[in-house]
């Protein structure tokens, strides 16, 4: 799955008046570089779950894994959709973002091996998995993998001019 180029749209509702909409790139750098993303899933019940993680954008999309029996697991067994967040903790620095999806579980084992690949990469040998029979293997156990493209994403920007940008796929 390739980068897909968005509609970007200022909301000038929730903008300083001098504010210009960040770009795609700039959220997919963000995306890209982030060390820890806030998962929210839907409970059974229809309550909200939120984690923190780590993730992979690669391809146009986020990656995460889960164990199969983690909370998170569950509800996405039952609704797919889910908003990954990550950003700067700060009112007055940076951009935080906002993705919005489905998640889908990988288990193209080709696919797996270049995100973890990628996990190592970025997070150090302490995140090395190995693949097998389409998940993730690792000395905790097995860990369902999941991609989220998005369907929506928002950025809000805090460094001197505040902007509330939209990107629809």
């Amino acid at each position: 799955m390739a980068d897909r180029e968005p509609v970007t749209e200022l909301d000038a509702r929730f903008s300083s008046d001098k504010a210009t909409p960040t770009s795609w790139r700039e959220a997919r750098d963000i995306l890209e570089g982030a060390e820890i993303y806030w998962l929210t899933t839907v409970r059974q019940d229809g309550s909200p779950h939120v984690t923190p993680l780590i993730g992979i954008w690669q391809d146009g999309a986020l990656h995460f894994c889960t164990g199969p029996v983690e909370q998170k697991a569950k509800n996405l067994a039952s609704d797919a959709r889910c908003v990954l967040t990550t950003g700067a903790n700060s009112l007055t620095k940076g951009v935080d973002v906002v993705v919005e999806g489905r998640a889908v579980l990988v288990e193209d084992e080709a696919r797996l091996g270049r995100l973890a690949e990628a996990y190592e990469a970025k997070y150090g040998p302490d995140w090395h998995f190995d693949v097998e029979d389409g998940a993730f293997a690792h000395e905790g156990g097995r860990a369902l993998v999941f991609t989220v493209a998005p369907e929506r994403a928002f950025g809000f920007a805090k460094e001197g001019e505040y902007g509330q940008t939209r990107w629809l796929f």
